[in-house]
């Protein structure tokens, strides 16, 4: 019997060492590290250093670039060599492989909100990105980074032909249905798990875990 699919999980915005134990134990497969510095959530390569240095194996660091410069994204990959990066501003296929250097990354694309979703032509934004890793769907909101806003998921073809990182707004209450309709490769949640801004929440990150285990499990193989 084949066997079920499994959602891989991304916990993102970790500022403090008790926040990334909590999602390492309830079984999150990859940590993002904000270094944006117009973001709340906002660490130095220092810090990000500090914490991923607490991962074990097979948990993965993804460090979150905004416009950064090669040379900038390149230092920190330097500081943290393990990591997965992520741009998430207005960086071309060519801007992402001069910062990364061959480097594994994701790219968020941002689905406008409302029914303008529908004009999104993720297909050839995944041909664009052909080199990324996977297409990070979040919802575009003023300024960058993750704003907490769900877009339409209803509007996006399940697949584009590259694997697709659901992102935008999730939450332990909405999870399982963004699973549903798109059935993505990952999910990437912050705000969802939060009891503040940059500040986690272990149970919320229990209860976002178990939605999308539960989802996989009613999921067709």
């Amino acid at each position: 019997m084949p066997a079920a699919h499994r959602t891989r999980i991304k916990i993102c915005g970790l500022t403090r060492e008790q926040d990334v134990d909590a999602a390492v134990e309830a079984g999150a497969d990859a940590l993002g590290f904000n270094l944006y510095p117009k973001s709340p959530r906002y660490i130095t390569v220092e810090r990000a250093a500090e914490l991923a240095r607490r991962l074990p194996p097979f948990v993965t660091p993804v460090l979150l670039f905004v416009n950064a410069g090669a040379a900038a994204v390149q230092a920190a990959a330097a500081r943290i060599p393990n990591a997965l990066l992520q741009f998430h501003g207005d960086e071309t296929p060519a801007d992402c492989a001069a910062a990364a250097q061959g480097r594994p990354f994701l790219r968020a694309a941002r689905i406008p909100l409302g029914d303008e979703g529908a004009d999104f032509d993720l297909v050839k934004y995944a041909l664009d990105y052909s080199h990324a890793q996977a297409i990070l769907l979040d919802a575009h909101v003023d300024g960058y980074g993750g704003g907490g806003k769900a877009f339409h998921w209803s509007l996006l073809r399940p697949s584009a032909g590259s694997p697709l990182v659901l992102s935008g707004g999730l939450t332990p209450a909405n999870v399982t249905d963004g699973i549903r309709q798109l059935r993505p490769w990952a999910v990437d949640v912050s705000s969802g798990v939060e009891a503040a801004k940059g500040i986690k929440d272990p149970e919320r990150i229990q209860r976002f875990v178990a939605a999308v285990r539960a989802a996989d499990a009613a999921q067709p193989a």
